[in-house]
């Protein structure tokens, strides 16, 4: 039970990476705040949590108030914070020739704008628990890909983030990393207007372009966010950790 009388707030925890997340933790015992947009998918999976009930907080994290309602209540509720693990995000399709500046904002202001805003109103409370951060990165972070532009400078930026903020907390032994996955197995890809057949096409091509020739599944990357919330990672910080198959050292012949 590495996490028992610790507690996490999760973002984006009603599906994907998000919510494998939140139902590892549980198993070792972490005591929860899970934020989302759907309270009924939350509910989902707040009931495949074990132990404690998680709390659950509804919010949108573009909404300055939404965002520091989530971590008062989170305090309100559990009198302190030891992990935050930034995991909400999105991916929209464009490159430079089509992406318009409202799909560019969109993209920002959920991948590393609403980050940013949670952080500083976390470390306060993280500094006080010598706390940690684990954010979601990507692949596309480390790696350039063609048409989803903002995507890829977006996880550029979180990496950036990760590393600057685990030097600036570093003297008050508050560690932060990153996690990058390759292609996960979750509805982010649906969301971000694959059609179906676009889909299966995409998991199958998955199986080329990642060296391990298979996309990753959510929990494979749920474990990797744990160790890096957990005393096993205690001497690293600023990491950015590929969970990709391999992808990242990969190139084409």
């Amino acid at each position: 039970m590495a996490f028992l009388g610790k507690v996490v707030l999760i973002t984006g925890a009603s599906s994907g990476i998000g919510a494998a997340t939140a139902i590892h933790l549980s198993q070792l015992g972490a005591s929860l705040s899970l934020t989302g947009r759907n309270r009924d998918n939350l509910e989902k999976i707040a009931e495949q949590c074990k132990e404690r009930k998680p709390f659950l907080i509804t919010g949108e994290l573009t909404n300055e108030d939404d965002t520091k309602k989530i971590l008062e209540k989170t305090i309100e509720h559990y009198g302190k914070l030891d992990v935050l693990i930034n995991n909400a995000g999105t991916i929209e399709r464009g490159s430079i020739e089509n992406t318009s500046l409202d799909q560019y904002d969109r993209v920002f202001n959920l991948n590393v704008r609403s980050m940013y805003h949670l952080t500083m109103l976390a470390v306060p409370h993280l500094v006080k628990t010598q706390g940690n951060i684990v954010n979601v990165s990507s692949v596309n972070g480390i790696r350039s890909f063609p048409g989803v532009l903002a995507y890829c400078m977006s996880k550029s930026a979180v990496d950036q983030f990760t590393r600057c903020t685990a030097i600036e907390l570093a003297s008050k032994q508050v560690r932060v990393n990153a996690v990058n996955p390759g292609v996960v197995v979750t509805n982010l890809h649906e969301r971000s207007g694959m059609s179906p057949e676009e889909l299966k096409n995409f998991f199958e091509r998955s199986k080329t372009t990642h060296a391990l020739g298979r996309p990753g599944e959510p929990e494979e990357v749920a474990k990797t966010i744990a160790f890096l919330a957990s005393s096993e990672s205690s001497f690293i910080t600023g990491a950015t950790l590929p969970v990709d198959g391999g992808r990242h050292a990969l190139c084409p012949r």
